[in-house]
């Protein structure tokens, strides 16, 4: 069959590099299962219901049958008032039952629905921490809305639809045969060419969909690459290469877009010729018998309405499984953060103390391309350890790797001896925690807010944590309190109320040990400035390991360690390491010379005892 060809580029080249893997039609399928197994009791009240409906409609044609062969009998009294009493009946029957229908097809979608977008939000939270890094938002955003929202269609119309279609097939193609015979075998003879077009269609669709969806999702990708990172894109002039990328990304998504809208065109036309043999070949087949004597014109005319009401269903079946298509390509991506293989946890992993070590640590993003060469590291309890060196030397990767979000390539991250690679997540959580620039408030009241980092907390204890920072007082001048909406749709909060509420869900969860990559960056330097100071109280007792981009914070540490390419090159105290006149001193020079017009900063003290908080190699 001549048609289009499909464009020429590798249509996997999007798995191959997204992080998050998409679906084995293994995983598709059972999780198919198990979302019609809960819907089970629906799915059956859905088909009886359907079932009375296709009934009742076939009330008509059979009237109408049994009324031409009475003419064609010579029939005397046709009781042409019982034909159009029970015809009424049959249709008012089927509208109440085809209203039911549509009724319970619409909320079983809404229903599914549901569960699939609770399904893959709960398993995405639940993901390891360093899958959600280092996939980004682009992908996991593109699949919880584009496809979520291709999904809503089929959810809501396709699988009810489809039920729907095959009952009323069974069924007519049942009453054709009870009709007479020889009608279904001539209905038969349009299947060649209906398998024929759908075969050619559907060995072709479901790659060129699930090329057209990943498309999609390299460009969305992209676009929100490019925003999140738009001062980078600005201060490097990458402006003219990202939209270059973008606009190839879109132009290969729209040739996807054009070679599937050419299947359909290619499907659709086959489809009315198929319906249009099926009713030729029943007229003819039909009349023969008829005028050999082996049929009757009643039942020539019953089975030709049956016929042709199989046009219906036919074309549901078919429009709706194209739906399908597009549909399983979807739920592929949504069940593929099932695949993701969670790491084995050793639930004998047990820290026997609250020392934060690492030792002879490698660890890349890529293989064969590391990012830390050879860290070893050793931080006592309640040492307060910055993290400083130049952007891209790998801060932010050893911070992680402190915080248990990666798993080093070689060497290990231990907290009290116990390896932070091999406890189960929730442990690693309950001692260390990571705090960064983003901050998030979620849509709800301001307690259910807090009561995400500990949900038995008492509002003594919520207040305690948001007085620990100075949050308080804007709190309380909430209408509501601590039962003010928040989020969208509520109360707006201003950046630094929204990380003061980040930070008091740190209070609340209490962990003896934080990395903090310069949590307070995101506010102006008088806020930040002010939440550092109340924060202090919160510090104390605390390890705390802060990747420090603003110089003032290792300053205040009572330890640095200078970090370059993937290194730490010093280890000391802020006097130590200003004194020997390193890399640090060099830093700390350019930045305190900028900052002699500002607010200035003092040396303080009390950093003497720092080099017994920590050690390298």
């Amino acid at each position: 069959m001549i048609g289009m060809a499909p464009p020429e580029h590798d249509p996997d080249a999007p798995h191959r590099t997204a992080v998050l893997p998409v679906g084995s039609p293994a995983t598709v399928r059972a999780y198919v299962r198990e979302l019609a197994g809960r819907h089970r009791a629906a799915f059956a009240a859905l088909v009886a219901v359907n079932a009375g409906a296709v009934l009742a409609s076939m009330a008509g044609p059979h009237l109408l049958g049994a009324l031409v062969q009475d003419l064609a009998d010579g029939a005397r009294e046709l009781h042409l008032e019982r034909t159009v009493v029970l015809f009424l009946v049959a249709l008012a029957v089927q509208a109440v039952l085809v209203r039911q229908v549509r009724l319970r097809g619409a909320v079983l979608g809404e229903r599914m629905l549901a569960d699939l977008r609770e399904d893959f939000l709960v398993r995405s939270v639940a993901l390891p921490p360093g899958v959600l890094e280092k996939a980004g938002t682009g992908d996991l955003l593109s699949r919880i809305t584009t496809d979520i929202d291709r999904l809503s269609n089929a959810m809501r119309q396709a699988v009810p639809h489809l039920v729907v279609a095959a009952v009323w097939t069974v069924l007519l193609l049942g009453a054709i045969v009870w009709t007479s015979p020889p009608l279904a075998l001539a209905v038969l003879v349009a299947l060649p060419l209906l398998l024929a077009v759908s075969r050619w269609y559907f060995r072709r669709a479901p790659q060129a969909y699930r090329s057209e969806a990943a498309g999609y999702a390299a460009v969305a990708a992209s676009l929100a690459e490019t925003v999140d990172a738009g001062r980078t894109v600005e201060a490097h002039r990458l402006g003219e290469r990202r939209v270059r990328l973008s606009e190839r990304r879109i132009g290969e998504w729209v040739a996807w877009e054009r070679y599937t809208l050419f299947l359909r065109s290619v499907l659709f036309p086959g489809v009315s010729a198929a319906h249009t043999l099926v009713l030729v070949s029943v007229l003819v087949v039909g009349g023969f018998l008829v005028l050999e004597g082996r049929m009757t014109v009643g039942e020539l005319t019953a089975g030709t309405l049956y016929a042709q009401m199989l046009v219906d269903p036919v074309n549901l079946i078919l429009r709706w499984y194209d739906e399908l298509q597009v549909a399983q390509v979807s739920v592929a991506r949504l069940v593929g953060v099932r695949e993701v293989e969670e790491p084995e946890a050793d639930h004998g992993a047990v820290p026997r103390g609250r020392e934060l070590s690492a030792e002879e640590v490698r660890f890349g993003y890529l293989p064969g391309s590391d990012v830390l060469h050879d860290v070893c590291l050793s931080v006592r309890p309640g040492t307060r350890l910055a993290l400083v060196g130049p952007s891209g030397a790998g801060k932010s990767t050893l911070g992680r790797l402190l915080a248990g979000i990666y798993a080093p390539r070689a060497g290990e991250v231990s907290l009290g001896g116990a390896p932070l690679a091999r406890m189960p997540a929730e442990r690693v959580r309950a001692h260390v925690a990571l705090v960064n620039q983003e901050h998030h408030v979620f849509v709800g009241s301001l307690r259910d807010n807090l009561l995400l980092a500990r949900p038995d907390a008492g509002d003594e204890q919520l207040w305690a944590a948001l007085g620990a920072v100075d949050a308080d007082g804007w709190a309380a001048a909430l209408d509501g309190g601590l039962d003010t909406e928040v989020g969208s749709g509520g109360a707006a909060l201003t950046p630094a109320q929204a990380q003061q509420v980040a930070l008091a869900r740190l209070v609340l969860a209490d962990p003896h040990t934080l990395v903090l990559d310069e949590a307070t960056s995101l506010l102006d330097p008088g806020a930040a400035r002010d939440l550092e100071r109340s924060l202090a109280g919160v510090l104390e007792g605390r390890t705390v390991v802060a990747i420090a981009h603003r110089l003032h914070t290792a300053h205040d540490a009572d330890l640095i360690a200078v970090v370059e390419g993937g290194r730490i090159t010093e280890l000391g105290s802020h006097e130590r390491l200003v004194a020997a006149d390193g890399a640090y001193a060099a830093l700390w020079r350019s930045w305190h010379g900028d900052r002699q017009d500002g607010d200035g900063e003092g040396d303080g003290g009390g950093r003497g005892r720092a080099l017994d908080g920590a050690r390298t190699n």
